[in-house]
């Protein structure tokens, strides 16, 4: 079974890195990686606080954005206390941990997000996950750290495989990897552009956003990203020759 990777966004202090491969090794998960770390990598301070948690911390991998980072997964859980207006599945953690065994069991590979410690995921960081982990915590105090979080979220994680029950993918065919989706989302957007549609450009971002939500949450098998760039193909070839 392929346990999740726990990816840490724009994460800001070294300690924080270092206390969330603590708390991720406990429970058994050892796949970090890691977008646009303030402090650089390697992380002399996350490496002290990591204490035994060695390994997670010398295999950690550094991606430049999060469309690179989960460009291999196939489901992808954001956590964020802000989920208004986002028309995605909202999971607190035992149902979330539930869910991602159900993929992991199936040879799916997958990953949750977390924002770092100073504002979280951004609304672009969450177009790309394929629901909302959220934790109900005191309203008046939602703040959780960073290392806290992915510690209940590991242990959830730990208490659903301790479980011994199978969760089925709510899907028959394995859905797309994000690299696949992702491009499939940038042949359409070039093409958009060439016909005009992003206009005014002021709406070009919310317009992008939404529809990258949208195709997310399709997922498409591989057949159907190809299926569907040649769609797109085809349309563009048709714009470009005026008829």
């Amino acid at each position: 079974m392929i346990t999740p990777l726990i990816i840490l966004v724009r994460p800001q202090m070294g300690e924080n890195i270092g206390a969330a491969a603590r708390a991720m090794l406990n429970f058994g998960l050892t796949g970090l990686r890691l977008v646009e770390p303030r402090d650089g990598w390697p992380n002399p301070r996350a490496g002290a606080m990591a204490a035994g948690a060695s390994e997670v911390i010398d295999k950690a991998r550094v991606f430049p954005s999060v469309a690179d980072a989960v460009a291999d997964c196939t489901h992808v859980l954001a956590t964020t206390a802000r989920h208004r207006g986002l028309f995605v599945p909202v999971h607190e953690p035992p149902e979330a941990a539930a869910v991602l065994q159900g993929h992991a069991q199936n040879g799916h590979r997958t990953a949750v997000l977390f924002g770092g410690e100073k504002s979280g995921l951004s609304t672009d960081d969450l177009s790309y996950a394929d629901a909302i982990l959220t934790v109900p915590v005191n309203p008046g105090f939602s703040s959780l750290n960073l290392a806290q979080a992915v510690l209940l979220v590991a242990y959830e994680w730990s208490r659903a495989v301790a479980s011994g029950q199978r969760f089925d993918s709510p899907y028959d065919e394995t859905p797309a990897p994000r690299e696949a989706v992702e491009g499939m989302i940038v042949h359409l957007f070039e093409a958009l552009d060439e016909a005009g549609y992003f206009y005014p450009e002021a709406k070009r971002p919310t317009l992008e956003r939404n529809l990258r939500t949208m195709l997310t949450h399709a997922k498409l098998t591989e057949a159907e990203t190809r299926l569907f760039r040649g769609v797109v193909r085809q349309l563009s070839r048709r714009h470009k020759a005026g008829t």
